[in-house]
């Protein structure tokens, strides 16, 4: 993974209700060429040089020129720029509740972009010929710029591979066509098999992009597929349902799990957080549509009719990350009927961030009933002791000054899952919201008798700090729902 191992166990946070947290050891050296190969996108020379690059060939663009130009029209290009940047930012504010905010770097690079655009308009007729051209020519490299940034802060990418294939629309590892699974009965494969499915939207009415399912092994084998456990995972916001596979890199670590279990595994179902890429819907019902809806009453079922997955709940699991870790003990919670396991990474106290009026007005449409049915310890404490339920949170701890800056150093010229403080869009180690959440709804569910624990790691709010919070729990939440051993 990409954390740095510490000298030091990560210390227990110091305001946490019982149960305290489980530290998890620290973190084998980085292994960069399992998951990372070709340029870094998340950090080392290739984004800054691109930024330079851009910086450089803007200084010529604007040049020295006439003096109505650096009194009239630069002028003016700065304001339109500036306000451009402000216009993009409030945008961004108004279309979703993200608890991580967008770094000031991407909104700055907006505004430089309507900047450049003003430029080759405003000074297009007076410019000499190969002014015009670079003029042309730094559009383009600005906007590779607004993407770069905005990767580093969302997480996509971490090479230009990666974000190459994405864009070419080449497979996920292991992908097989949907057709193709007949032929495979009967089968042993060495991996699973990753399929991609449109999910009917009947019952729920909510629009989603094409979601994904991971068969294991154990499925192909005999005649029909036998009744498997199964787990839903839900990626944070802003992210598309491949998101697991692509950027978080756990088809590896499920297929680890197979073989050393005879090809047994649960089913995995990635399923779609948004819609599209702006719709923060916190996988509840409301005016962003009725995600929550869409998890139990289309997935679910389609799981299990097309997969032969298990129906009961003692076999369902969520798995969340980020905005998907409150979905994941949200939908157990509120649905003990349909699931019995989640995974809580990084996860919010509860859906939305801001003030409750805030979540109540901008997720709910001003319906304040839906905050209670929707929030957690709510939900938990309304509906009294759980039987049969488990839950597992995983979080982030800040390490010591000296211990921060190895981290944060040893990453130099290398894939970073983020730069240190105030890059990247997170200006400190945990959002408001996040702080504490886990130990707050872990001690809620304990209360309610849900077997429930918290694990600290030394880490950034980033994908492959998921990636390794999934791993590690994996065993557990696969014997959690009566995996079969063999």
């Amino acid at each position: 993974m990409f954390e740095v191992p510490l000298d030091t166990p990560a210390p227990s946070p110091t305001s946490a209700p019982t149960p305290s947290p489980t530290p998890i050891p620290a973190l084998p050296a980085p292994d960069f060429h399992r998951f990372n190969h070709g340029i870094a996108l998340l950090g080392g020379w290739f984004p800054l040089t691109v930024e330079i690059a851009a910086v450089v060939l803007l200084i010529a663009v604007i040049g020295w020129r006439t003096r109505r130009w650096r009194l009239v029209w630069l002028p003016v290009s700065v304001a339109v720029g500036a306000i451009g940047a402000l216009a993009a930012r409030g945008y961004g504010n108004s279309q979703s509740l993200p608890s991580d905010p967008a770094p000031l770097r991407l909104w700055l690079w907006m505004g430089i972009v309507v900047f450049v655009i003003a430029i080759a308009v405003l000074g297009w007729r007076t410019a000499a010929w190969w002014r015009r051209g670079l003029s042309l020519l730094v559009i383009p490299l600005v906007l590779a710029v607004v993407l770069l940034v905005a990767n580093q802060w969302l997480g996509y990418y971490r090479t230009l591979p990666a974000a190459w294939d994405a864009f070419t629309g080449d497979p996920l590892p292991d992908e097989v066509d949907a057709g193709d699974l007949g032929a495979l009965r009967n089968s042993a494969p060495s991996s699973g098999k990753l399929v991609k499915v449109t999910i009917p939207d009947g019952a729920s009415g909510f629009k989603h992009r094409p979601e994904y399912v991971y068969l294991p092994p154990a499925w192909f084998a005999g005649a029909t597929p036998p009744a498997l456990p199964a787990v839903m995972m839900i990626a944070g916001e802003f992210d598309t349902p491949d998101q697991w596979v692509s950027s978080g890199k756990i088809l590896p670590a499920i297929d680890d799990y197979a073989r050393q279990h005879g090809g047994q595994a649960p089913i995995f179902v990635f399923i779609d957080p948004g819609g599209v890429f702006n719709n923060d819907t916190e996988c509840v019902n409301g005016p962003r549509g009725n995600e929550a809806d869409h998890l139990t009453k289309d997935v679910r079922p389609y799981v299990i009719s097309r997969f032969g997955a298990s129906a009961a709940p003692a076999q369902w699991a969520v798995v969340g990350w980020s905005m998907g870790g409150v979905c994941a003990i949200d939908l157990t919670v509120m649905h003990p009927d349909l699931f019995s396991t989640f995974e809580d990474i990084a996860g919010d106290r509860g859906p939305g961030s801001g003030t409750k009026q805030q979540v109540i007005d901008q997720l709910y449409g001003g319906n304040a009933a839906q905050w209670d049915a929707f929030d957690p310890r709510t939900v938990m404490a309304k509906h009294g002791p759980y039987s049969g339920v488990a839950g597992w949170f995983e979080d982030t701890v800040s390490p010591p000054d000296d211990q921060f800056r190895r981290l944060a150093g040893a990453f130099k010229n290398r894939p970073q899952p983020i730069a240190p403080l105030g890059y990247g869009g997170h200006d400190e180690w945990h959002d408001n919201d996040e702080a504490g959440a886990a130990q707050d709804l872990c001690a809620a569910a304990t209360a309610v008798n849900i077997s429930s624990s918290v694990h600290t790691l030394m880490s950034f709010h980033t994908w492959p700090f998921a990636s390794r919070a999934f791993t590690d729990a994996l065993p557990w939440m696969a014997a959690q729902i009566h995996t079969p051993a063999r």
